[in-house]
């Protein structure tokens, strides 16, 4: 059931929708605690019940656009509040309605494949807001998705493995994120550039070489990956900047549009001290005909 929470008149309305109807695929009971609900904390450390927080423009401003943001958190935590929340504000500003994504944390305490949870989950994002776009007043083929660390991971996961659905589609619904958005993400599973405890908390400290391919993003590029926009910071000493680089290399060599643009300093998290950061994404999108500017 949705959860309608009213918020002051200079902010946007927003609303907390469960991802699933019904039945959670893929989980079993647990007496583990749930702490999503606590939205206003700076983490959430654990998601048994996913959600989309849903953050609205003003309709004389609304573009059509729409966008679900993966936080990151090292499949460990979800920086909620500073990455997803704050995120979907400056979108909805500009006019995109945005999606925060809260999926489920890689956990065996109630999943009973840890390694797919979140990637169900962002399916099945894709699908509820394309199967609800009318509702939203949002276009079904301008549904994008932008991911942070981690989160950057699944968004680039998303975009790779939307062939074979993890969830119920009997409707054939396109899992496909039309375009994909990474911010310092972590793209590799492979020993010499993944995160390591991104790795080890999604697939386990010993997972196979075909897992560690299969979740490598850079390997799983086709002709039909999505128009990219990559962002990081060179001395990025917690996520290596090559994660992006072989990202893009990936889809230049399978001539997929892509933008780069990588900051010389900012490290990890730059998005909390380059403030302008947004600026050359939203001119992507423009140029790339995500969002049209209103004169």
């Amino acid at each position: 059931m949705a959860l309608l929470l009213l918020l002051p008149a200079a902010l946007i309305a927003q609303q907390v929708v469960n991802l699933y109807p019904g039945a959670i695929p893929n989980s079993k009971v647990t007496g583990a605690v749930e702490d999503s609900a606590d939205r206003f904390s700076p983490l959430v450390h654990r998601v048994i019940t996913p959600t989309l927080e849903i953050y609205l423009p003003e309709k004389s401003n609304a573009s059509g656009t729409a966008i679900i943001i993966c936080p990151g958190g090292s499949y460990k935590v979800l920086v909620y509040q500073g990455e997803g929340v704050a995120t979907a504000k400056a979108f909805a500003k500009k006019g995109i309605a945005a999606f925060v994504l809260s999926y489920r944390l890689p956990e065996d305490s109630f999943v009973i494949n840890k390694t797919i949870a979140p990637l169900q989950d962002a399916q099945q994002a894709i699908k509820m807001i394309r199967e609800n776009a009318a509702k939203w007043a949002v276009y079904p083929n301008k549904i994008g998705i932008i991911g942070f660390s981690a989160g950057g991971h699944l968004a680039a996961t998303a975009a790779t493995h939307f062939i074979k659905p993890l969830i119920e589609n009997n409707s054939g619904t396109s899992l496909r994120p039309d375009f994909l958005i990474l911010v310092y993400p972590v793209v590799s599973m492979q020993d010499s550039l993944t995160h390591a405890d991104s790795r080890n908390n999604l697939l386990g400290v010993h997972a196979t070489k075909d897992t560690i391919d299969l979740f490598s993003s850079e390997l799983q590029v086709t002709k039909q990956t999505p128009p990219s926009y990559l962002t990081h910071a060179g001395d990025d000493n917690l996520v290596d900047v090559e994660n992006s680089i072989q990202f893009y290399q990936a889809l230049r060599h399978h001539r997929i549009p892509a933008e780069m643009h990588i900051y010389p300093t900012g490290g990890h998290g730059f998005i909390f001290r380059h403030k302008d950061w947004m600026k050359p994404l939203l001119e992507w999108m423009e140029n790339s005909k995500w969002i049209v500017t209103k004169k």
